[in-house]
């Protein structure tokens, strides 16, 4: 078997990336037609199929998914390598690639990225939305120099060989309630627990995504049957439908702190209080502007935990 070709295994790993051989033409700037014979040549090479080709886009077969692993991986390190020759000869550019969630871009980015920028005023910063388990990938590849992701409750933790994550901040999951519930009384911090709840109408993301498993694997700690009713991705949504009367809900401290609350009611739940792990994810070797901005998101992280106690307006 002859040596894989380091541009095909690009092209299949942006194509993977973009699950659309089409996306990943534009990405590179090259015709569809062109990406598909260079997958085409490099299955011919494998003797195996690494694409499955579907009306909405591809998927990787398993071998695929084992090339696209360790494409990531030597193309991450031919990149560091690109970076470590021009930081030899004083020519390494001043850039850095964020990727974060959705809560954490509002929360916690803002300010740790203005505060690079103000000390770095030529340095290129960029920010792309990514929700987790998204995401790890490219920061092995290189595309991304930091991943800001969470990890709630119940969730399987995704494998991450070749890169360090690092914990940013515990957000505890605060239970919301309409303002006019039965419950809604008494002192925020007076826990209530989840067995005085099986019989509300429930709001969170849809089945497998990680609020979702998180409300679900602490219902069968408790012994409860769960009806959730409204589904949505989006927790200024929920939190609009709760303030609506419409059900309850978990939602992150972290979110809680900015929103509008004159409609809900936030609780805590009795027990050992759930909360969402954030980390930063990045390289075994990061750049100089990484470590700053890990050094700001801390900060920012400091500030958040030091707002006002759960259950304050």
């Amino acid at each position: 078997m002859r040596e894989l070709d380091v541009n095909r295994l690009r092209v299949l790993m942006e194509v993977a990336h973009a699950a659309s051989i089409a996306e990943a033409a534009r990405t590179l700037s090259f015709t569809p037609s062109a990406l598909s014979q260079q997958i085409s040549k490099l299955e011919a090479e494998l003797g195996a199929r690494l694409l499955e080709r579907r009306p909405t886009g591809v998927t990787l077969t398993p071998v695929g998914a084992v090339l696209v692993d360790h494409a990531e991986r030597v193309i991450g390190e031919l990149r560091q390598a690109r970076a470590a020759v021009e930081a030899a000869i004083e020519a390494q550019p001043q850039r850095l690639a964020l990727g974060s969630f959705a809560t954490a871009a509002q929360v916690l980015v803002p300010t740790a990225l203005a505060a690079l920028q103000h000390r770095y005023p030529r340095a290129e910063l960029s920010l792309v939305d990514i929700e987790p388990p998204e995401g790890y990938g490219l920061v092995t590849s290189g595309d991304l120099d930091m991943l800001i992701t969470h990890r709630y409750p119940g969730v399987t933790p995704t494998p991450h060989p070749g890169l360090d994550r690092q914990r940013l901040l515990d957000d505890p999951l605060d239970l919301v309630l309409p303002a006019g519930h039965r419950l809604a009384g008494g002192p925020a911090d007076r826990g209530i627990g989840l067995g005085r709840l099986g019989e509300e109408t429930w709001i969170s993301g849809a089945p497998g995504v990680p609020n979702r498993v998180c409300l679900e694997t602490l219902a069968r700690q408790a012994g409860v049957e769960l009806r959730v009713a409204y589904e949505s991705a989006d927790y200024h949504v929920i939190l609009a439908l709760v303030g609506a009367g419409l059900g309850i809900a978990l939602v992150p401290g972290s979110l809680l702190a900015g929103a509008d609350r004159s409609r809900v009611s936030v609780r805590t739940l009795r027990g050992p209080a759930p909360a969402r792990e954030i980390s930063i994810v990045q390289r075994r070797r990061p750049t100089a502007l990484a470590l700053e901005l890990t050094a700001f998101l801390h900060t920012s992280a400091a500030g958040l935990t030091r707002g006002p106690r759960r259950g304050e307006p």
